[in-house]
């Protein structure tokens, strides 16, 4: 019955469909930047309860103990998560319809992702607030996010593919280890944070750690990372890489040129709050960055599908590694 009636709804025109998929990714990046500016305006607990925002209410209400202004950023930040929720939905949907005529499951899982995702960072929002926003529970609030960035960038590719080479497995593979050094420089940016004097509120416990030793780790994986990404940057030339994949490794490394820059002027400035919230977004532009680039590199096995709607077989070719 659901194939029936999904069936019946016209498909979306590739243009707007590309639209939707894109502004999914805005909004799984942005709601981590509003995440940040609630952290750094110490509104964490404006609302202290949930899903309420208070005991005997689930709109900000003046109470004597909480700063209304407060109350009103995290409630806004909360409410936010329902328009992340309706594009993930739609997302979903339209992956779905899709699916009735060009079959592809990984499509249909990486938009079922996007809703599990919103669900997901809900629950997860819900035991920051109740556990006082411990360190580590926002640490994984944000990590969250930034999967979900990666994921609904695969998506928007996964939407329109397009026709590649699929580039050697050597090159592969450094994108592998590219990435888990992206994975760790994120994580140990929690840290740096958790360190610091942003907590969320002013009552929270702050991870017992030395500030310039966290920050120290952290920048010394910048710096792998991006000895990685000048090493990707051969790799990808010698393996003649397509435009497409060339261009999004240029944005890439504009992202991360950006990002580093920002934390070193962030840390000499005693991490103003404006700068905070800015890292947060080079943080997600870094992960879209990163996964466009895998996305473009591991090649697309889809047929295309043109604006008539009808099927055209393209298949990605698969190079020799050359021993």
């Amino acid at each position: 019955m659901l194939q029936r009636w999904i069936a019946r709804i016209p498909r979306p025109h590739r243009a707007l469909t590309r639209a939707i998929a894109i502004a999914t990714v805005v909004a799984q990046g942005g709601i981590a930047v509003t995440g940040s500016i609630v952290r750094v305006t110490g509104s964490g607990l404006g609302c202290p309860t949930w899903p309420q925002c208070f005991s005997d209410s689930f709109t900000p209400a003046p109470h004597p103990e909480f700063n209304l202004i407060n109350t009103w950023i995290e409630f806004t930040n909360r409410m936010l998560t329902g328009a992340v929720g309706l594009l993930a939905g739609l997302c979903l949907l339209i992956a779905l319809r899709y699916h009735q005529d060009r079959p592809d499951r990984r499509l249909v899982w990486l938009a079922a992702s996007m809703p599990i995702g919103v669900v997901l960072q809900a629950v997860i929002g819900g035991f920051t607030v109740l556990l006082g926003l411990v360190w580590w529970s926002v640490s994984v609030h944000f990590l969250v996010s930034m999967v979900l960035v990666w994921l609904a960038v695969l998506m928007t590719d996964a939407f329109d593919p397009a026709p590649l080479r699929r580039l050697p497995r050597p090159v592969r593979g450094l994108l592998g280890v590219t990435t888990l050094a992206l994975t760790a420089l994120l994580i140990a940016g929690t840290f740096v944070t958790a360190a610091g004097p942003h907590a969320g509120d002013a009552k929270t416990p702050r991870l017992h750690a030395n500030i310039a030793t966290v920050a120290q780790v952290h920048a010394d994986l910048l710096f792998a990372f991006l000895g990685l990404l000048v090493a990707l940057g051969f790799t990808l030339r010698l393996a003649n890489a397509q435009r497409r994949v060339a261009r999004r490794y240029g944005w890439l490394i504009a992202a991360v040129l950006v990002q580093g820059a920002l934390g070193i002027v962030q840390y000499n400035l005693g991490v103003p709050e404006v700068l905070v919230s800015l890292h947060v977004l080079g943080a997600g532009l870094c992960v879209a960055a990163t996964a466009a680039v895998w996305s473009a590199a591991r090649g697309s096995v889809a047929p295309a599908v043109p604006e008539t709607g009808e099927l055209v077989a393209e298949p990605a070719v698969e190079l020799v590694d050359v021993p």
